[in-house]
């Protein structure tokens, strides 16, 4: 069993849609749909979206609710963190090596949380 998507809420879908439209930039991760509730990433075997949600009540983010992308290398995590926040995100762990991974952390412009790692050792 695998992970093949994952979404996140969003209280304004114009900012980010831009935010990650940026930050997949030079990704295999394309913007595939867009409607007026969600917005689709894909590549082969992932989709990420961001949505307004259901209930129509505020998006909020969860404490504890992260979304972990492997980006490649340590210098494309190192890439990928510098990105985030040149985009508006904000840092929440600098790239560093944690247990086998060198990894970084960043929240998108509505609290979302993001992880960038590498493949591993």
């Amino acid at each position: 069993m695998k992970m093949n998507y994952g979404v996140f809420g969003t209280s304004n879908m114009e900012r980010s849609i831009k935010f990650y439209d940026a930050l997949f930039e030079g990704t295999e991760l394309r913007q595939v749909l867009s409607n007026e509730r969600m917005t689709f990433w894909q590549c082969d075997d992932f989709a990420f979206a961001i949505a307004y949600p259901i209930n129509e009540k505020p998006a909020t983010n969860g404490n504890g609710t992260m979304i972990g992308f492997c980006v490649g290398s340590s210098q494309d995590v190192k890439n990928f963190h510098k990105k985030a926040l040149d985009l508006g995100g904000t840092c929440e762990g600098e790239p560093n090596q944690r247990g086998p991974y060198f990894s970084a952390y960043v929240r998108d412009l509505d609290k979302n949380k993001l992880c960038f790692s590498d493949a591993g050792s």
